[in-house]
């Protein structure tokens, strides 16, 4: 009772609610871009994860429910992987893989994307998604799209934050219609 109480909660404390619909909400795409080199390997080795294709983009409405999710996903993925560079892990600059009990933030990435698939989230709300860091390093966070704004599950902070209440610069994301392509953002924000 208290875990239910704490998520629903949360969702109210994030202002899940039709009053901060606007248009800095949801990210702005523009055109296809390159799709990263780790990404591109990872497409060699999963070829079914990046050929999903879809008509309907429609984010899904955001309810009590995917909002535990959410929390759920995020919170499980960063207890359980211990961070690791791929260099530590794999003596190789840029790899994508399932983490079992470490990895890097692509891995991150990579295990709540298919945990929130698994609960039934369309692929394409769930977008695999480039940013450089304040401090000007390269770092990947998972786009999740819905009805009340695109949100962030990202390994460096428990907190999930609507993207543009994030520190981040946006690059780039996966596309919403093919999960092999990828699109360039429109960060727009004024710091």
């Amino acid at each position: 009772m208290k875990k239910a109480a704490l998520v629903l909660a949360t969702f109210a404390g994030f202002g899940v609610s039709s009053a901060f619909a606007g248009n800095k909400a949801q990210m702005q795409t523009v055109g296809l871009t390159s799709q990263p080199i780790g990404h591109y390997v990872y497409c060699k080795q999963y070829k079914s994860d990046c050929r999903i294709k879809t008509q309907n983009t429609s984010a899904p409405k955001l309810t009590k429910k995917r909002w535990k999710d959410l929390v759920d996903v995020n919170a499980f993925s960063n207890n359980t992987i211990a961070p690791y560079t791929d260099y530590e892990i794999y003596n190789e600059e840029e790899v994508w893989a399932y983490p079992k009990s470490y990895g890097d933030c692509e891995d991150y990435v990579l295990m709540k994307r298919h945990m929130l698939m698994e609960r039934g989230w369309p692929p394409s709300s769930l977008l695999i998604t480039v940013v450089l860091q304040p401090n000007g390093e390269g770092h990947a966070v998972l786009t999740v799209r819905t009805t009340k704004g695109d949100y962030i599950l990202d390994n460096l902070d428990s907190k999930i934050k609507r993207w543009d209440q994030t520190p981040y610069t946006y690059l780039k994301r996966q596309s919403e219609t093919h999960s092999g392509r990828w699109k360039d953002i429109l960060d727009n924000r004024v710091s």
